[in-house]
């Protein structure tokens, strides 16, 4: 088999890892991670050495790099949280993007063999999806299924992907109170299924097992401010999932979600989690419907427009439940400068 098909995208695909350890997960991904340029962003204290196993392509950022290469701006990247990963999305320069975290390992299918995560989320993501009508038979793009009876030929076509959310066995990713009562329970059903999120439906986003299309929705992928300063924490990835979907959905491009899975090995102290997440789970209750009913002009035609946009709304409504809100919409402008900053767009035939 070809290089090119043995390891799909291989040249325009990078892999973003928040770590504050050593990397000795790689071990166990190395079949399937080794011939990809990696993006690690070590969290926590910048004079401290990652060790990263031999053979593998990378780059590594510390807090020291971060503020050197934003400057002032590296007041938007989170300090002391997972949520600093969205910089290596940032100073990426590939069309996609997979991101996993350092206690996530390889999972299996029910057959007993090994999972290529990485390779499902690029299925995912190089088929079209279906936001405007629900398929009984979920993605009617994978093998073996097709559109069921009476859904509407006019929709088959679909829309881009931008996102590939995937999901965990072993370990689920639920809040603290949902830890605390259910402190042993694990999840062992694996469900061979990928769908597409309808349109007008949130979904709380998960960032250990996640790829995008960073040319199609790059410039909204920001965990937020979290963890060191910050009144909030284990927010991040899900409030990156809520600003994607509106603004995916004005934009008509897809989310999908399902396969593929991957072996999530250690659960976080719940009480630690309870202290991060209390605010939060206050907050949701009107978080959530603020996302539910946010509206995006016609005239935000990019990504980088809605999300400016987005940042307006969070200010004058969200900052109105606490002063945090008013600092995250500053940060996701400035998470947007320095994005335009590093990635400025390409000069025409003219060099304008």
């Amino acid at each position: 088999m070809a290089a090119s098909s043995s390891y799909p995208l291989k040249d325009e695909l990078d892999i973003v890892i928040p770590t504050i350890r050593n990397l000795d997960f790689l071990e166990m991904w190395r079949p399937f991670f080794q011939p990809y340029h990696l993006i690690i962003v070590q969290d926590g204290d910048p004079s401290r050495m990652i060790k990263v196993p031999d053979g593998f392509d990378y780059e590594l950022y510390n807090r020291n790099d971060i503020n050197k290469i934003l400057g002032p701006k590296a007041s938007c990247i989170s300090f002391k949280d997972s949520a600093c990963r969205c910089f290596g999305y940032m100073v990426s320069k590939k069309k996609y993007i997979f991101t996993i975290d350092d206690d996530c390992f390889v999972a299996k299918d029910p057959t007993g063999k090994d999972i290529d995560a990485l390779r499902q989320h690029i299925n995912n993501l190089l088929r079209p999806s279906t936001p405007y009508f629900f398929n009984t038979l979920y993605d009617p793009f994978t093998e073996g299924a097709d559109f069921v009876r009476g859904y509407p030929f006019s929709l088959r076509e679909g829309v881009p992907t931008a996102v590939s959310h995937g999901l965990w066995l072993n370990i689920p990713d639920y809040d603290a109170p949902t830890q605390l009562v259910k402190p042993r329970e694990r999840n062992t059903r694996y469900v061979d299924a990928v769908m597409t999120l309808p349109k007008g439906i949130l979904f709380p986003m998960c960032g250990m097992n996640l790829a995008f299309d960073r040319s199609l929705i790059g410039p909204a992928m920001y965990f937020g401010l979290m963890g060191d300063g910050q009144p909030i924490g284990r927010y991040d990835d899900m409030w990156a999932g809520w600003c994607v979907k509106v603004i995916c959905d004005h934009l008509g491009l897809g989310i999908k979600t399902g396969l593929p899975y991957i072996w999530h090995s250690k659960a976080s102290n719940p009480f630690v989690n309870l202290k991060k997440e209390y605010k939060g789970i206050f907050w949701q209750e009107e978080i959530i419907p603020f996302f539910q009913d946010a509206t995006l002009p016609k005239d935000c035609a990019t990504v980088q427009a809605c999300y400016k946009e987005l940042s307006k709304q969070v200010r004058d409504k969200l900052g109105k439940i606490d002063p945090y809100f008013v600092k995250l919409a500053d940060a996701m402008l400035t998470w947007i400068d320095a994005w335009e900053e590093l990635n400025p767009p390409p000069k025409n035939a003219n060099g304008m």
